[in-house]
């Protein structure tokens, strides 16, 4: 007989091992309790009870009455009922999934207040003002979160009695101010359902555990989870816990802290701290709160108790905590607590510093960085200088250099960007519904809040640059504008410059400079916390990696500065990128010659320009292995646009003729689809010398390169190759130029000859193709393009973005590998090839080479090596360490 599903856990009942089915945030909750930590108790409605309403449309029948006696033993162990006329218990219900996903689901406070037990709440606390800004507050949640009310007709109404009592904030109205928007709150919700606010408590919460649930699919949390890849069927759990109380005055409060900077990583307590307030106070950023340094001075007792706490937690979790914490007349409540957001800045330096603290191992610290992160440590930042005084200064929340253009709300925000033009969203404060403008954005600018504040907390976990409470800046989104404290006004439509490591805006667009980590990472040289810890996660990376990580250069600087970048060797080298600009006419007059002497004259032409190249690139990469992949576009491409040469034929009253040739050969060459004409192999094969010619040019540079006493290690490449056929003609032609070389120079030339597989059928005969070849070198690019049967430039440009919104993709399989298809496809050749071959080299060079989740597939796939831009070397150096450690089982505690 099964085990009947159990749907609701006490807090005493659960542990932090329990977070997919208790959600991150209850699970927290009960390893805190578990620890001895002043934690208000409660209970979690499980994520498998949300699954089974989201599946139905209807709660477990078991859950109501799990609650029930959940709710009984929590009214017992604080001697109060739920919505009592005298001295009631109240209860907040928040979302809590398996992964934060910080303030994008709901959150109820003050669960059980009605038009009675108000007043015994205001009895029991002698405090009447207190009483009814809790009311109010409830009323306004759920108002807007379970009944669906506009959340701006209430912010309309209480901004209306503000500016009659001259008020500043909410915090400075009375009891009797509190008491009219209270009742209007409840006119309005009357008004816009159709019924009234509900006053019975068992109602209140049931409705509101509902409203968490649906919460999980709404628009916001669904960009979030799409945003960070979270999976769509995980579901959000419910924490039921009893309120305690920052807004009783003085002696009261309530305030987020971390155990570390999480913007920078410097050890000691970060945080904000807001007197007399209740927390959605310091995440709305509604009142600018205090540094938690200020608590020592309000209350030492508290601020040391918080501090042992956080101490306890950092130890505890071995990693940066983010807790939530409220001080109710003097005694401290601990209401939460997460491994917190960092930017990628803190993550690399907490690592760093925990491994040589022996907290954590070299191999968990580097678990915790990923490639990303890393990448974005190498943009650039700000060039300073003493003439450029910013407009406003304000909290540094998330650091980086961005430059854009002013936009005041999130739908301008999302509508300029997907024209391609950066911007810079400016709020007062941001709300969760401002989430698609601020992935839309380079950066986030706010007038209010801290570092603990939503614009904050969103922007480091995206990665975006973000600084807020820029007190300064009065913003005004209706007149879509900000005036500085000098009187300067800012309209949307202009360019701004934020620096969200020195927390400065700038008017205008400031000059980039190249980052310290991207400096570091090429000289080896550390300068600073930052860069000793990137260059150490680096150092342990390659150290336990098995993938060898190669760099896709066509020229000797990029060859030059791959190998700086750590590259050990060059997966692709595009000859067809050697024969633009000056070259171009070489190719043209190749294209147009009329006979066999025509054309192999135009080939010799292009022979030492080739052959230069080749040996430059050999050089710099000596030692190391440059795979030269032969020309692969079709030979239209290097010939002037149809078009353009019509026009000018067309304009010119004595045409060029050589204007003429070109364009009777643009047609003669015209194909319907390019992309599937003659490239590749096919054209080497087609066109009489050309092959002969590139492996010449390369033969001859190997033999240079030896002369000057070089270690050259040149592979050649054939590219979509469909046929065992193909390939064996184009081996047998590169072998006889390979061997008329050496007749020629005496020197013995054994040079590797592989293929590209990127198309489907080279895949599925990739043991025939093994009999040919001595590597495979997966081109991802083409690959994925040919087994979804798409255009890439197309595709991207007119329907992805509807297949990503309908979830059709959850990202691009031009960004990450396609492992149900094309990922299928990269296995069996590796399989069926090595079958044949066992020591068959295979690597892939297509972009996919460069990204952190292609990369741990490209590791359980067996292959050699990855290859990418010297751009993202050092972060697929990192990923293919991570990757190795992945199947240590390793658990990343982020």
């Amino acid at each position: 007989m099964s085990t009947p599903i159990k749907y609701v856990y006490a807090f005493v009942e659960g542990s932090r091992d329990m977070a997919a089915l208790l959600g991150g945030k209850g699970a927290g909750l009960a390893e805190m309790t578990r620890l001895g930590l002043p934690v208000p108790p409660g209970f979690t409605v499980t994520t498998e009870a949300c699954k089974v309403y989201l599946a139905t449309g209807e709660e477990p029948p078991e859950l109501g009455v799990e609650a029930a006696h959940a709710l009984s033993a929590l009214e017992r162990a604080m001697g109060r009922t739920l919505g009592a006329p005298d001295d009631p218990l109240l209860v907040s219900v928040r979302s809590g999934a398996r992964f934060s996903m910080p303030g994008m689901m709901e959150t109820i406070l003050d669960i059980g207040l009605n038009d009675r037990s108000v007043t015994g709440l205001a009895k029991g606390s002698g405090q009447e003002k207190f009483a009814w800004d809790s009311y109010r507050r409830l009323v306004q949640m759920f108002g807007r979160t379970v009944m669906g009310v506009d959340g701006d007709l209430f912010e309309q109404a209480i901004a209306a009695h503000k500016t009659r009592r001259e008020a500043q904030s909410d915090h400075d109205l009375d009891a009797g101010e509190l008491v009219l928007i209270t009742e209007e709150f409840k006119a309005i919700i009357r008004k816009e359902t159709g019924e009234d606010f509900p006053q019975d408590p068992a109602e209140q919460l049931a409705r509101a555990i509902r409203s968490v649930f649906d919460s999980w699919n709404g628009e916001r949390a669904r960009v979030y989870r799409h945003r960070e890849h979270i999976p769509e069927d995980l579901g959000t759990a419910v924490n039921i816990q009893a309120m305690v109380f920052g807004n009783l005055g003085d002696g009261s409060g309530t305030g987020v802290a971390f155990t570390r900077d999480p913007a920078t990583g410097e050890r000691g307590r970060y945080g904000d701290y807001l007197p007399d307030a209740q927390g959605e106070d310091v995440v709305a950023g509604v009142r600018d709160a205090l540094p938690l340094s200020e608590l020592k001075n309000l209350d030492p007792r508290v601020y040391n108790e918080l501090g042992d706490h956080l101490h306890t937690l950092e130890a505890h979790y071995r990693d940066l905590c983010d807790v939530e914490f409220t001080v109710e007349r003097g005694r401290l409540w601990i209401l939460q607590t997460r491994v917190g957001k960092r930017t990628a800045e803190a993550a690399f330096r907490i690592a760093h510093d925990l491994r040589d603290d022996g907290t954590i191992t070299a191999d968990e610290a580097l678990i915790r960085v990923d490639g990303s992160e890393l990448t974005r440590l190498m943009f650039p930042r700000f060039e300073a200088k003493a003439t450029d005084l910013p407009l406003a200064g304000g909290v540094p929340a998330s650091p980086g250099a961005a430059v854009g253009t002013v936009v005041f709300d999130s739908a301008e925000a999302v509508r300029r960007a997907a024209t391609g033009e950066p911007v810079i969203l400016v709020r007062r404060e941001t709300t969760p519904d401002d989430l698609a403008g601020m992935i839309a954005a380079e950066a986030v600018l706010t007038s209010r809040g801290g570092k603990t504040s939503h614009a904050a907390v969103v922007a480091r976990g995206m990665g975006k640059v973000c600084v807020c409470g820029a007190e300064t800046l009065a913003v005004d989104p209706v007149a879509r504008r900000f005036t500085t404290e000098s009187g300067t006004v800012v309209r949307e439509g202009d360019t701004l410059s934020v620096d969200g490591t020195a927390g400065t805006v700038h008017l205008g667009a400031l000059p980039l400079t190249a980052s310290d980590v991207g400096r570091a990472l090429e000289t080896g040289l550390a300068t600073g916390p930052v860069t000793e810890a990137v260059l150490g996660a680096l150092a342990h990376a390659d150290s336990v990696r098995r993938l060898e990580v190669r760099a896709n250069a066509d020229t000797p600087e990029d060859a030059a500065r791959a190998r700086a970048l750590g590259a050990q060797g060059i997966g692709l080298c595009r000859t067809e990128h050697m024969f633009l600009g000056e070259r171009r006419a070489l190719v043209e007059a190749m294209i147009l010659a009329r006979d066999d002497t025509a054309r192999e004259a135009a080939l010799a032409a292009l022979l030492p320009p080739q052959r230069q190249d080749f040996t430059a690139i050999l050089e710099e990469m000596d030692g190391l292995p440059v795979t030269i992949r032969l020309l692969d576009p079709p030979l239209h491409e290097f010939l002037p646009d149809r078009t353009e040469l019509a026009v000018r034929l067309a304009s010119t009253p004595d045409p060029d003729p050589h204007d003429r040739e070109l364009l009777q050969a643009v047609e003669r060459m015209h194909e319907q689809n390019p992309m599937l004409g003659l490239r590749g192999v096919r054209l080497g094969l087609a066109v009489p010398g050309l092959m002969a010619m590139q492996v010449r040019a390369v033969a001859e540079a190997v033999i240079a390169r030896l002369r000057a006493g070089g270690s050259p290690r040149a592979e050649i490449m054939i590219p979509l190759v469909g046929t065992v056929e193909e390939l064996r003609l184009a081996r047998a032609e590169t072998e006889r130029v390979l061997a008329e070389v050496t007749a020629e120079t005496g020197t013995p030339l054994d040079l590797p000859i592989g293929t590209m597989i990127e198309l489907p059928r080279a895949a599925l005969t990739a043991a025939r193709m093994a009999e040919a070849a001595d590597f495979f070198s997966f081109g991802t690019n083409d690959l994925t393009q040919t087994t979804w049967g798409l255009s890439r430039d197309d595709a991207e440009a007119s329907f992805f973005p509807l297949y990503l919104d309908k979830g059709v993709f959850g990202v691009s399989p031009f960004e990450t590998i396609d492992e149900e298809g094309v990922g299928r496809l990269v296995e069996f050749a590796v399989a069926a090839g090595r079958a044949v071959s066992p020591r068959l080299e295979t690597g892939v060079c297509g972009e996919h080479g460069g990204d952190p989740a292609s990369i741990h597939f490209f590791h359980r796939a067996g292959l050699d090596y990855v290859s990418c831009s010297p751009f993202r070397l050092p972060a697929a150096r990192l990923e293919a360490g991570r990757a190795a450690l992945a199947e240590t089982e390793i658990s990343d505690s982020r």
